[in-house]
């Protein structure tokens, strides 16, 4: 009975140590990726993009051990694995310039969603993190109506060239598109996880939670953090947009959508070949098929899935 009881009491014990190194390691993960991009999180944000679920007794031992074990910090209200009070002061400033510029992509994302055959509208990178600096672009993400994204993206494409002239090309970076044949995503890993995650839907709610839907395999990988909610109701349809999707609706434009795929592909691959960049210098590239065409300057998301690697053997308890 006795023998029975101190088993029962070692086996809670053990899994109390288990359960808080599994605790801390996903701390850890959590915060290095964010590392990467030098912002530090709160504690609430931590228990979002951990890579499992854990009580909230675990979670606090882990930070508060963490912590006086110096592999993690924290300054001004955030946790970093730097001892680096200035990342905070980043972070907060990066947190306001993201709330002004987030008013302006809701704007240019709605609008966005007049373009023939666009289906759904939502705003990725930094900015759905809710962070910006004075340089930063308005990243958005394009659902476009199944077989005709090049078309779409074509449209969209040439209105962005004459923002140019005014100066307000960044806040038009259309860097991601996919069609409806083409909503569960190839690339599986953390950092699509991450983007798919904190993607913020401006229009097109039906398409965007189909989307939420067929790529639910984020939820292993991120499963305390939830799919974003679209807070507008979607606008309406301009005469301009449904005159030309009636137009081309049929074989012309099935012809016109073959013919811009195939032109657009022959550009990039040359532009590829000469090393082209862009205005931030990094060398150009565009990754398509007939239903997705992704913007790559750089390889980074290759860069950032290689840093995080390399960032986690370097961590002391990670």
């Amino acid at each position: 009975m006795i023998q029975s009881a101190l088993n029962s009491r070692r086996a809670l014990e053990q899994e109390i140590v288990q359960d808080f190194a599994v605790s801390s390691h996903s701390i850890i993960k959590a915060l290095t990726y964010f590392d990467i991009f030098h912002y530090p999180l709160t504690s609430g944000e931590i228990k979002q993009f951990l890579d499992r679920k854990v009580d909230e007794e675990s979670f606090r031992q882990s930070i508060a051990t963490l912590q006086d074990d110096e592999k993690i910090f924290f300054h001004g209200g955030f946790y970093s694995v730097q001892n680096n009070p200035l990342l905070a002061i980043r972070r907060k400033q990066g947190n306001q310039y993201a709330e002004a510029l987030l008013l302006k992509a809701v704007k240019v994302g709605r609008f966005l969603h007049q373009f023939p055959f666009v289906r759904a509208v939502g705003v990725s990178g930094s900015l759905s993190k809710n962070f910006a600096d004075e340089k930063a672009d308005i990243d958005f993400f394009i659902i476009a109506k199944a077989d005709r994204l090049w078309i779409a993206r074509t449209f969209m494409h040439l209105y962005k060239k004459f923002t140019f002239l005014t100066g307000k090309q960044h806040l038009y970076c259309m860097n991601y598109y996919v069609d409806q044949k083409a909503l569960l995503l190839k690339e599986q890993n953390i950092f699509t996880a991450m983007e798919i995650k904190t993607l913020l839907p401006i229009s097109g709610k039906k398409d965007i939670q189909l989307f939420f839907g067929v790529n639910k395999w984020a939820d292993e990988l991120l499963p305390a953090c939830d799919f974003r909610i679209q807070q507008k109701d979607d606008p309406g349809k301009s005469l301009i947009k449904k005159s030309v999707e009636w137009m081309l609706n049929g074989w012309m434009g099935n012809h016109l959508e073959n013919f811009l795929f195939r032109l657009t592909q022959k550009r990039w691959k040359r532009k590829m070949e000469k090393g082209k960049r862009n205005q931030k210098g990094q060398t150009m590239g565009l990754i398509t098929d007939k239903h997705s065409a992704k913007s790559n300057p750089g390889d980074f998301q290759e860069k950032v899935l290689a840093m995080y690697e390399q960032k986690l053997r370097q961590v002391p308890g990670s």
